[in-house]
């Protein structure tokens, strides 16, 4: 399941670069910029509602999915494998064609597998603890929908803000860094109580 749920995760990278690359020409149609912290919404709200639907469709009524505390666990499987396939085209696509020093190239690289790798965690996470909040433990169905908009809500602007600070502050990257070191520490403390309660 954990195996399925990473590829799936890999795979629906794939969907959300051809998604945005329409929701880009839409926003090019209506004007609008795709550096404004709307945009970085946006972007991220559509990354985050395609890992949960890719965890959502898999978990449905399967015998796996049997705890509350899974909801967390899943997203955040889904994100380790959206991170992976985008950090792939991320390096690739900046590396194509150009002759970087080694230090630079593992720069690069070294921010992309930790920053937004952990973004990327973070901001399921904080979808799947509001998820596991709604669930009814007896049932596993979704009782208080309520509380998954509020996880969207977060992990997007967690989203959008990180993205948006990096366009920012770049290339001093001190605050996107202890705005996820921020983010962990109360994921951390999210799942501990999830854990606790069920």
């Amino acid at each position: 399941m954990i195996a399925r749920i990473f590829l799936d995760g890999a795979l629906i990278a794939l969907a959300a670069v051809v998604f945005q690359f329409f929701l880009r020409e839409f926003f090019e149609y209506l004007k609008i910029s795709h550096y404004g912290i709307f945009s970085f919404f946006v972007f991220g709200a559509s990354e985050e509602i395609l890992k949960f639907l890719v965890v959502y469709l898999a978990v449905y009524k399967n015998k796996f999915f049997d705890e509350p505390i899974d909801a967390m666990m899943y997203m955040v499987t889904a994100a380790l494998g959206f991170a992976a396939l985008e950090n792939i085209f991320v390096v690739f696509g900046n590396f194509a064609g150009q002759h970087l020093e080694l230090a630079e190239v593992l720069g690069i690289v070294t921010f992309r597998f930790a920053g937004a790798t952990l973004l990327h965690v973070l901001s399921s996470a904080i979808i799947g603890y509001y998820w596991a909040k709604g669930l009814t433990r007896e049932t596993m169905k979704l009782a208080n929908r309520r509380t998954i908009f509020y996880g969207f809500v977060i992990a997007s602007l967690l989203h959008g803000i990180f993205n948006y600070s990096i366009l920012i502050f770049s290339p001093i990257l001190i605050f996107p860094t202890m705005l996820l070191i921020i983010v962990a520490l109360f994921i951390f403390w999210d799942f501990e109580k999830i854990k606790s309660n069920y």
